[in-house]
């Protein structure tokens, strides 16, 4: 049978409150004194009591426990930063809940009120463009949350991203001084604030360097079911332009689904300007040239969990702060 904090108080003849009270972590704030504390605390290890944590919660109003909102675990990026998140944030004795959205509207929304009702303290969120209206209510409710690897720039929140528009610019850049004049920029949701800055150092690297921006060099992938239409993408960017020299990719998962589609149709990868924000397994073996601008995954968690408890430490009153991180761009050609 399980110790109960009531059998507590009364083997050591205190109210269950002031137990409750020590047990929740919240001792010195209702003025218990410290020997009380370090008597509760001594008993409790020696016996192993294991504490109900929803009734701890109950009491404190702390549940100790974070929600990640993230748009796919399918994703070996977001399944990366999920680990960082969740190991920064045990450091701190607190537990993460994930989520995924499947980049679906509804269910985006739908999460989000599902994690409030399991009283998560605070929630980092990876939301798509759809969701501003249920990001400005919690900030309207002053429920602390910070924003990763993309923003919205109408609204005043805390977040965490990187320098998306300089990064392009550089990997661009770079292509170009290798003599590339015909870089293509393969995308995909453009509607979300990274993609829109990635666009944006694209053309001013093509500016920097004097060359116009041709609309056919554009390519914008279908976000669902992406897999299905990089390759039919690719291959119309060829048809249209035979001489294009390089690529720009704006996500990891553009940059090995083109990759794989050239090697199956028996082109010569390597003779081709490559550049892609972030990295994975595929593109390393098939494009080893391929230049990587290597998101700090780990940056960002610890940046992300250190802004949440800090808001969640001040009910979510804390003035919103916002972190812009650069990549370590990686030359390989």
């Amino acid at each position: 049978m399980s110790v109960t904090i009531k059998d507590i108080a009364k083997e050591l003849n205190l109210s269950k409150t002031t137990v409750s009270f020590v047990l929740s972590g919240i001792g010195i704030q209702k003025g218990v004194s410290k020997q009380t504390q370090e008597r509760i605390l001594e008993y409790v290890n020696k016996i192993n009591y294991q504490p109900n944590q929803l009734a701890q919660s109950l009491i404190s109003g702390v549940t100790k426990m974070i929600g990640v909102l993230i748009p796919s675990i399918g994703d070996v990026f977001y399944a990366k930063l999920v680990k960082e998140i969740e190991r920064e944030a045990e450091k701190s004795n607190y537990t993460i809940i994930i989520a995924s959205s499947e980049r679906i509207p509804e269910r985006e929304v739908k999460l989000i009120r599902a994690m409030r009702a399991r009283q998560v303290d605070g929630m980092v969120i990876a939301a798509t463009e759809h969701s501003q209206k249920a990001i400005a209510r919690l900030l309207g409710d002053k429920f602390p949350f910070v924003l990763v690897d993309r923003i919205y720039p109408e609204l005043e929140t805390n977040y965490v991203i990187i320098n998306d528009i300089h990064t392009t610019y550089t990997l661009v850049s770079h292509l170009i001084g290798k003599g590339c004049r015909r870089v293509a920029l393969i995308t995909t949701d453009t509607k979300v604030s990274a993609i829109t800055d990635r666009l944006e150092g694209y053309r001013r690297a093509l500016d920097a360097a004097g060359i116009p921006f041709d609309p056919s060099l554009y390519c914008e992938v279908p976000r669902n079911d992406y897999s299905a239409h990089v390759g039919r993408v690719v291959q119309e960017l060829f048809d249209r332009n035979p001489d294009v020299d390089g690529f720009c990719f704006t996500a990891h998962y553009l940059a090995s689904e083109a990759v794989m589609y050239m090697y199956k149709s028996g082109m010569d990868i390597g003779k081709y300007g490559m550049a892609s924000i972030h990295e994975n397994s595929i593109v390393g073996v098939l494009a080893p040239r391929m230049n990587i601008a290597r998101i700090p995954l780990d940056i960002i968690g610890k940046n992300a969990v250190d802004i949440l408890l800090n808001d969640i430490r001040e009910n979510g009153n804390a003035p919103k702060s916002g972190n812009i991180i650069s990549p370590k761009i990686i030359f390989n050609d």
